[in-house]
């Protein structure tokens, strides 16, 4: 089983930016977590950061070619106006999972809608860093059961 984790624009600065929003962990954090939990269920996780709108979009085009079985994707800002990743995350057949680290719902009124979140099966919002790892929970399961 390959989970693609998609971070989007500023997710490398956890730990540096807006420590009281995202906490004081750092994005090697992060990856370490996501390293451990991929030992743990014998899973092959990938990890993808980009500031950039078009990389993101070329990324989740290209999981679609390496027949990757499933999509965790926290896209940042671009969560409230990329219809362009909402697109992408729409033309791929597996299951996807917007994470965000922070509860978007108490925050910024801005913040409250997710454009691409219909694009996807499920949303995971303020859990912290362990809300990735729920997600590859989730989608583990999801893949388990449709075989």
């Amino acid at each position: 089983m390959r989970i693609l984790i998609i971070n989007g624009p500023n997710i490398n600065f956890i730990g540096i930016r807006e420590k009281e929003i995202y906490g004081q962990e750092g994005f090697a954090k992060l990856l370490k977590m996501l390293e451990q939990k991929a030992k743990e269920e014998g899973i092959e996780i990938e990890t993808f950061q980009s500031n950039g709108e078009g990389e993101i979009i070329d990324r989740i085009q290209k999981a679609y070619f390496e027949e990757m079985d499933g999509i965790i994707i926290n896209p940042g800002a671009y969560t409230h106006y990329s219809y362009a990743i909402c697109d992408a995350l729409a033309s791929v057949e597996m299951p996807k999972i917007e994470v965000h680290i922070s509860n978007v719902h108490k925050r910024e009124e801005f913040r409250h809608v997710s454009v691409t979140a219909p694009a996807c099966t499920g949303q995971i919002v303020g859990l912290g860093l362990n809300g990735y790892l729920y997600a590859v929970e989730a989608i583990k399961s999801m893949i388990s059961s449709q075989k």
